[in-house]
């Protein structure tokens, strides 16, 4: 009777456990790249602030845009994390299922100036007759990074040799390998070369730029009719975005620090004191119509739109609004 007396208790242990457990809602979020720049995403997660919410995160890196747009409007994901600019590209096309920004990540352009000659005096004026790597043409780094320069009296066509014929991928080894004079590098990519004496990091596209919704989560108007999924995941972003200004540069480093096995921990820690200075990083998750507006400007001034995009069309802040409040 022994044996049946703790096979009933052990039984009613588990019973309990299972109970005491909460059934998670599997979201496929689909990232357009793995950076730093995209901490507050990782430390919902690894601080289990998705799973508070009763959500269970799959994450899957889909590099570029465009790639990571299609992804979104087949139904391979649930959530994009990518450049707001796209999905005024793709309203340009009228979809029948209109993809709308109502959580914003990052709130500047998360690239850096880096120079190849580590004694240079910088001055934006340097950079005239010089050769410059610049991004893909289209995309939000190479938009904002023209839109600086010529916020600084530089012509990019006219005052330098601009290359932009360069994949994402391979700008950085490029750099490395003895091109150009100058070239705009994300982190942390432009902390590694500074360290290893290939460059110096002389200007923050960021900074210069001011507030731009850069970097927003997006997802199809019909799954915004899924109204407790969306404030689950707006609210669990809200959290880590607290979290990611309230805790040292050090414990942010050490919670993200598993999607960068290959990145030493104290550039970790550097790029996140970086970032979180210039305030990169949204402190919420709300897309206000002044920053969209300059995003528009950008592109405006790239000459890449061909109709005149909506704020109220392309952004749905209310559950931002409700999560803050």
């Amino acid at each position: 009777m022994k044996w049946l007396r703790t096979a009933l208790f052990v039984g009613v242990l588990l019973l309990l456990a299972g109970c005491g457990q909460k059934d998670l809602q599997e979201v496929k979020v689909g990232e357009v790249t793995r950076s730093i720049f995209y901490a507050p995403l990782y430390a919902a997660i690894e601080e289990g602030f998705f799973e508070d919410e009763g959500l269970s995160i799959k994450l899957s890196t889909i590099p570029g845009g465009d790639k990571t747009m299609t992804a979104l409007l087949s139904d391979g994901i649930d959530i994009a994390l990518i450049g707001a600019e796209t999905s005024i590209y793709v309203a340009g096309q009228n979809p029948n299922d209109a993809v709308i920004n109502f959580a914003q990540l990052t709130q500047t352009d998360g690239t850096f100036l880096v120079a190849r000659d580590k004694d240079v005096d910088f001055s934006w004026d340097a950079l005239k007759g010089s050769t410059f790597l610049g991004q893909r043409v289209g995309g939000m780094p190479q938009m904002a990074g023209e839109f600086v320069l010529k916020q600084q009296g530089i012509d990019p066509q006219n005052d330098l040799t601009l290359i932009q014929n360069i994949d994402f991928a391979n700008i950085a080894n490029a750099f490395a390998s003895g091109t150009g004079d100058y070239v705009q590098l994300f982190e942390p990519t432009a902390s590694i070369f500074e360290e290893q004496g290939i460059g110096k990091i002389v200007a923050s596209f960021g900074e210069e730029l001011g507030a731009i919704p850069y970097t927003v989560f997006m997802t199809k108007e019909s799954t915004l009719t899924e109204k407790e999924l969306v404030e689950s995941f707006t609210t669990a972003l809200y959290k880590a975005q607290q979290w990611v200004y309230s805790a040292s540069s050090e414990e942010v480093a050490k919670a993200i620090a598993p999607y960068f096995e290959d990145t030493e921990q104290s550039i970790i820690e550097q790029v996140v004191t970086r970032y979180r200075d210039q305030e990169s990083y949204a402190k919420d998750p709300i897309i206000d119509d002044q920053e969209f507006q300059n995003l528009l400007d950008v592109m405006t001034e790239a000459g890449v739109l061909d109709f005149e995009p909506s704020y109220e069309d392309l952004v749905n802040r209310s559950f931002a609004d409700a999560v803050v409040k």
